[in-house]
């Protein structure tokens, strides 16, 4: 793209002295101007006294501040132009070069983006102040509801987002990010909270989360550092039955019993992961056969050709709903709309589930697919596979959990 600044800015210290030497400036003020732009007002000031001294000097004092008013107008409306960039806090995998470059080519900006570990980092960072500094987040469905509530998003105007019809009704018809009638985030990718395994350790998938407890599993299991394991135990104590929601209204009693139910796991856990890289790596370094994880840990491990497999145990699992919201104090709105629209496009969210392995928002992504690809993904069978799902859902007591689960990591 063409820019006076590329043209213009090289030649300034040329003319710039010769309207020096025609002035009069002295050698001493040159070197007094560290840089063009003083050299501008020097040049434009000194021009003044010497010309005025001069028989017809006015006529030369215009002429010449005039030029040098004029390189300082280029120099400030074109060389000071800097390339905006959209800052995100977002999930791993939200911000891959192999989609986001595009996205930066095509709208001559740069995307900078932060990862967060959890849920609770992402609300912990926006309440303290940090909404201004992001443009873009990714909250999960426990989490987005209170983050519009907060007034921490902007409500969207969907007209500015033509792609949003053709996401799944299914995700788009949930009350996750919509108050008082308006809509604050759009669904962006989805999936569950998988068992991952060692396929050498176990050459058949295990069938039940209590894998985890066996003793002979000392030191080689990994949890998630998250209520998402707060949510794992309390199923396997059947607090699921008769209805999955119960997960996330756990009462005192229950939370209690969830508490000594992970105390009994912690001498088989051999680390609390944090970021996804850091439980492929334990996987890649056979510290653990075991974990709770996501579909891009099993990605990330199969590229390497690592012997993974991942299962959905008999008790089922959690999920999660990923959104995009813009943040309330983006000063980048007009730009994150259009981060938005690009995100939920068909062939983007194709490109971010190569990512990932996460199911996209936007089913019209199965047409840049291969059959294989669409049944590991379970577009071929949304309905029944989402049974299997307990989204995650706003946790009303969740200091109270966040206190139980503390409590655990705090234990000796």
């Amino acid at each position: 793209m063409f820019s006076w600044c590329t043209f213009v800015y090289p030649w300034c210290p040329s003319w710039l002295l010769l309207l020096a030497i025609k002035s009069g400036l002295s050698n001493a003020t040159t070197k007094a101007a560290k840089d063009t732009k003083s050299f501008i007002w020097a040049v434009a000031n000194s021009t003044r006294r010497q010309l005025r001294k001069l028989q017809g000097g006015m006529v030369l004092v215009k002429r010449v501040f005039i030029l040098a008013i004029a390189g300082l107008i280029v120099l400030f409306g074109s060389c000071s132009k800097k390339t905006p960039t959209l800052n995100l806090l977002v999930w791993e995998g939200y911000a891959d070069p192999s989609f986001v470059h595009a996205f930066e080519e095509q709208y001559h900006c740069k995307v900078s983006a932060s990862y967060m570990g959890s849920s609770d980092e992402l609300t912990t960072k926006l309440r303290g102040g940090s909404a201004g500094i992001y443009d873009v987040i990714s909250p999960s469905s426990d989490v987005a509801t209170s983050i519009a509530a907060a007034g921490l998003a902007e409500p969207l105007d969907l007209s500015k987002l033509p792609s949003y019809s053709q996401l799944s009704p299914k995700l788009t018809t949930l009350p996750l990010v919509k108050l008082d009638g308006k809509v604050y985030g759009v669904p962006f990718m989805w999936g569950p909270d998988p068992l991952i395994y060692d396929t050498t350790v176990f050459p058949t998938p295990p069938e039940s989360w209590t894998i985890l407890w066996d003793p002979k599993y000392r030191g080689k299991i990994s949890v998630w550092d998250d209520l998402s394991t707060v949510y794992m135990a309390a199923q396997v104590l059947g607090y699921d039955k008769p209805d999955p929601a119960q997960l996330y209204n756990l009462s005192d009693e229950q939370l209690d019993a969830v508490k000594k139910k992970l105390l009994e796991l912690k001498p088989n856990i051999r680390k609390m992961w944090s970021t996804g890289g850091e439980l492929t790596n334990l996987f890649q370094n056979h510290e653990i056969v075991a974990a709770m994880g996501w579909p891009l840990m099993t990605n990330q491990l199969r590229k390497i050709n690592f012997p993974v497999g991942e299962t959905i145990p008999k008790e089922n699992t959690t999920g999660w709903i990923d959104h995009l919201m813009i943040t309330a104090g983006s000063e980048n709105k007009e730009l994150a709309y259009k981060f938005l629209e690009y995100m939920i496009e068909a062939q983007t969210q194709k490109k971010v589930t190569d990512v990932t392995g996460y199911t996209p928002a936007n089913p019209h992504a199965a047409q840049f697919m291969t059959p294989d690809e669409i049944k590991s993904l379970h577009l071929d069978d949304v309905d029944n596979y989402q049974k299997r799902l307990y989204f995650w859902q706003n946790v009303p007591r969740r200091a109270k959990y966040n206190e139980i689960w503390n409590e655990v990591k705090a234990a000796q």
